[in-house]
């Protein structure tokens, strides 16, 4: 009777911390430690969710005295694997078609680039080779965004290039952003703190017209930063209120800790919906770069207020061995109406 009791609570248990693992949103815990860096691998748990399921039908098919416990345990671990796979076909698993372009599309690329590792002459050919009217380069000094303006310069495609750097000794604590001068005029306040630890770059078109456009780079979320992830979440909710706004980069984040952000209807944070959920590939891994994609967390994001629509959005897995520990991204907007 002891046994079956505690078979029982180790069960129950386990159904519970799985459920917990599985939608964190339901007890409002997805921006909790542990639980955060959990759900945002969702892909990667699965697949070894199945691995233990396989072995535990093994134990209950050749040993008795435990196959009711086993199989019960296995009931409740493929029962996880399916809530998580469920979760990411909803997102999608990756599709790289694109409307045809219209002259009032603007094409977006983020890159985090660990440090300038790509070399500006691979950030330039992709961001060409994308006719990207924004890119968004978090972890790129200001030398290697000028640098990638000046060969998008001689290619044909006139850029502008603003860094925001909290330091100038690590990389990582400059964020770079290029707009093309079609565009118009845009002015950025390079001194005004935003995300807390690492910078994100607030460009204002100067004469009043066409988005404000944000390069984002909140903090991740590891043991001594939880309080400022949270905090740089707020600051991009609230970042995107109102307005025309189209704001792209390393958020940190997945859509699940995004969870209870939202102010618009169809939204991810703030009014911003996400161009990977439109065009599903939200469930796409863009970090790390080592891992395959379907695997990875999908952490870089090109988002809009409801003034765009997304028409079309890939994660480029082309360039894995560039240096950079993510996958850039490109998304192509259209105006809405």
């Amino acid at each position: 009777m002891i046994r079956r009791t505690l078979a029982a609570i180790v069960i129950v248990a386990t159904a519970l911390l799985l459920l917990v693992i599985a939608w964190p949103q339901l007890f409002g815990a997805a921006q909790l430690p542990i639980l955060a860096q959990l759900v945002s691998l969702r892909a990667a748990a699965a697949s070894v969710g199945l691995g233990i399921v396989a072995l535990l039908v093994v134990v209950a098919l050749v040993a008795a005295p435990v196959r009711r416990f086993a199989a019960s345990m296995a009931a409740i671990g493929l029962v996880f694997c399916l809530v998580n796979l469920a979760v990411l076909s909803t997102r999608g698993f990756g599709n790289t078609t694109f409307a045809a372009a219209t002259d009032n599309d603007v094409t977006v690329l983020s890159w985090n680039t660990l440090g300038d590792l790509p070399g500006a002459d691979t950030i330039a050919q992709l961001a060409i080779e994308a006719g990207a009217d924004i890119v968004v380069l978090p972890e790129t000094s200001r030398a290697a965004g000028e640098a990638v303006a000046t060969i998008m310069g001689e290619a044909g495609l006139a850029m502008v290039a603003h860094t925001s750097s909290y330091d100038e000794i690590s990389k990582a604590r400059s964020t770079t952003l290029l707009i093309s001068a079609d565009l118009g005029d845009y002015t950025v306040d390079e001194g005004a703190r935003t995300t807390t630890v690492l910078p994100s770059v607030i460009a204002i078109p100067a004469d009043g017209t066409g988005p404000t456009i944000i390069a984002v780079h909140p903090v991740a979320p590891i043991p001594g930063e939880m309080d400022h992830w949270r905090q740089d979440l707020r600051w991009v909710r609230d970042a995107c209120a109102g307005g025309n706004v189209i704001m792209a980069g390393d958020f940190n984040s997945t859509m699940d800790h995004f969870a209870g952000l939202a102010t618009a209807p169809n939204a991810a944070i703030g009014e911003c919906l996400d161009a990977a959920v439109a065009t599903d590939n939200a469930a796409v891994g863009t970090w790390p770069s080592a891992a395959p994609a379907l695997l990875g967390a999908p952490i870089d994001h090109v988002m809009a207020t409801a003034n765009w629509r997304a028409t079309g959005m890939r994660v480029i897995e082309t360039q894995d061995d560039a240096g950079s520990d993510h996958r850039p991204i490109v998304a192509q907007l259209t105006p809405a109406g």
